[in-house]
């Protein structure tokens, strides 16, 4: 894996915030200018929230935040002091927020880990274990809510040909079905038989077509043998902390929502669960957009999934939303970053 300084600090520079907010707010805008029905007044709303469900939001919010730092430190059988945990999990969140969500930050991650003190060959399999814990949430849960609730966590788009509602089914499971394959393909290629792996990718870059690719897969093989050698012999607790902080993570991110929702509508128990559900389908969709952060996107589909829940409501409660948890660590990153390259780079710990 390529862990070039220039390249890598070259993503995560503090300038590329405002491509992800100019699209997000881009969109806010388009659909503010383009509904009738979306007034100015729709954004005075704010001052209906209730209380405790935004104070609800706020605990949500930073929990997930310490689950995330819980996470890595023990996943890295405390190699990481809490000060690095920190850096490290809000620098990544600032790689995912500035990257394409369908491209994310691996080789990113993986280079701040090893500026932590991390030997890349760990911090590759951590890196590649998350991603896969955080995939599989979705992989696993998504047919839970579909076998429970198709019919609600689907949003019903008003459209007379239903061309609409048919495409963003067909989105949904075309996304669901590349993470799903993607997801097993790296279970098999770190943690069953990554040297299999590595043959099959030789294999099929060995033809005309495909040679000249024959090098750098040849490369990611290895690295994938060195990445599932340091995940061996891992205990029970490993494996558990590692789940059970994955479920509390995105779980915490959900009912952030769930929150936020319920401080401007009466919201009942079985609406909450089908709120959870649709945002498992919701950001699965969001997982293959072009966009950084899926920002854009996100805005866009977000008054689809809940517009029937929050009527007036929709344009602040979405706002909000990206608010909690997207923004936030736009500016965490361009604060922490110059602090960070001065720790890191001129051993200023």
């Amino acid at each position: 894996m390529d862990l070039d300084s220039k390249k890598i600090l070259k993503t995560l520079n503090p300038r590329k915030v405002w491509v992800p907010v100019i699209l997000g707010l881009g969109i806010v805008l388009y659909m503010f200018f383009s509904d009738p029905n979306i007034t100015a007044d729709k954004l005075t709303l704010i001052t209906d929230a209730a209380f405790w469900p935004i104070l609800l939001a706020v605990l949500v919010f930073f929990s997930r935040f310490a689950g995330y730092i819980f996470r890595i430190k023990s996943i890295t059988k405390n190699e990481l002091s809490w000060t690095s945990s920190l850096y490290v999990i809000i620098l990544w969140e600032f790689a995912s927020a500035v990257t394409p969500s369908v491209v994310g930050g691996t080789a990113v991650a993986v280079f701040i880990l090893w500026k932590e003190g991390i030997k890349p060959g760990k911090a590759l399999g951590f890196v590649l274990l998350t991603a896969i814990f955080d995939n599989l949430f979705f992989v696993l849960a998504a047919p839970v809510v579909l076998i429970f609730g198709m019919e609600h966590v689907f949003p019903t788009i008003t459209d007379t040909s239903g061309m609409m509602e048919s495409s963003m089914n067909a989105i949904f499971f075309v996304s669901y079905g590349l993470i799903a394959i993607y997801t097993f393909v790296m279970i098999f290629a770190l943690l069953i038989n990554p040297r299999l792996f590595k043959w099959v990718l030789i294999k099929v870059t060995s033809t005309k077509l495909l040679k000249k690719w024959q090098y750098s897969a040849y490369k990611r093989g290895t690295e994938m043998i060195m990445a599932s050698e340091q995940l061996k012999g891992m205990g029970k607790k490993f494996w558990i902390y590692l789940s059970l902080s994955t479920i509390f993570i995105w779980s915490s991110r959900y009912l952030l929502l769930n929150f936020l929702m319920a401080a401007f509508a009466n919201i009942s128990v079985h609406e909450h669960i089908v709120i959870f559900g649709k945002q498992i389908i919701l950001w699965i969709v969001m997982l293959i957009s072009p966009t950084p952060g899926s920002s854009g996107t996100a805005e866009y589909f977000f008054p689809m999934f809940f517009q029937e829940n929050l009527g007036d409501y929709t344009l602040i409660t979405n706002l909000l939303w990206r608010l909690f948890t997207y923004y936030p660590y736009l500016l965490l990153g361009a604060i922490f970053l110059p602090r960070w390259i001065k720790r890191v780079f001129f051993h200023a710990k």
